[in-house]
């Protein structure tokens, strides 16, 4: 199947407009129109109800994006594959969570390149379903999220503990006196978000909800409020007065756990990579 046609599937998906679709990929407003019904005509389904200014997918549509979305992964990842410098053997690709980056992995880069010096690293955030997706399909090389993955014949590693702490922009706040401010709520997984209905009743309703900390913090640093974020994310800013510890909250913690395929050919490096994770986690 060509490559230019779910490219342009893509694009005309996420922007629900032909002509912003040609103008992102270049194109002309009919070659874009040609490509989306070259690639109908292939499959033998509508992808797009076309109404005047109004582009939205059928649900044929709403089911070849995720079949989009893993074919150009993996013509992608054959790209790098082939491609490797004569210094590097492989490549590792990595699935990353939802803030998993912001609250852990960032502080792996180093750690990882110096230590695995002969493979090269590829690192997407994508959500827990399409990681799933991905090491069922043999695609993606380690998966690290906040909840482990239940799949078949997937081994799971715990890694590391992520501190999550209750700040705010106003010194002194305590629970109770939250329930005037606003309120940021970050997705940290399912286990985060059953102790937060359990043991968090009286925060009030989120003013904004998101899945990226880096959103929540510097929505809280521009507009006030509170939410809880990684202790290694805002310990700086804590010890200058720039935010506060929200007073008798305890943290919640969170572990970070990698998946991968026990009979991957690239097992060797898959261990070696955890090995520097874990090494580096606990020291």
């Amino acid at each position: 199947m060509d490559t230019d046609l779910l490219k342009t599937f893509l694009e005309v998906y996420r922007t629900r407009h032909f002509g912003k679709a040609a103008d992102n990929l270049f194109l002309t407003r009919s070659a874009v129109s040609f490509r989306v019904k070259q690639l109908e005509t292939l499959l033998g389904v509508s992808l797009f109800d076309r109404q005047r200014n109004n582009i939205q997918p059928t649900p044929a549509g709403e089911r070849m994006l995720e079949h989009a979305n893993a074919v150009l992964t993996a013509v992608e990842r054959a790209k790098q594959d082939v491609s490797l410098s004569k210094l590097q053997s492989v490549q590792l690709t990595l699935g990353i969570g939802h803030n998993v980056w912001d609250s852990f992995l960032n502080d792996f880069m180093q750690p990882l390149s110096s230590g695995l010096e002969d493979v090269s690293l590829r690192m997407d955030v994508i959500s827990t379903a399409v990681m799933s997706k991905q090491l069922s399909e043999r695609t993606l090389d380690i998966a690290l999220s906040f909840d482990p993955l239940r799949i078949d014949d997937i081994e799971i590693t715990k890694l590391n503990r992520v501190n999550l702490v209750l700040v705010s922009h106003q010194e002194g706040q305590t629970i109770d006196s939250l329930k005037q401010s606003q309120y940021i709520k970050v997705d940290w997984g399912t286990a985060f978000n059953i102790m937060h209905a359990q043991e968090l009743t009286n925060l009030p309703m989120p003013k904004l909800h998101t899945s990226s900390a880096q959103i929540a913090c510097e929505f809280m640093l521009s507009n006030g409020g509170c939410a809880f974020l990684p202790e290694t994310m805002v310990k700086a800013k804590i010890q200058n007065n720039d935010i506060f510890l929200v007073e008798g909250v305890n943290p919640m913690r969170r572990h970070i756990y990698a998946a991968h395929w026990g009979k991957n050919e690239r097992l060797d490096e898959i261990e070696q990579a955890l090995i520097l994770l874990t090494d580096k986690a606990y020291q």
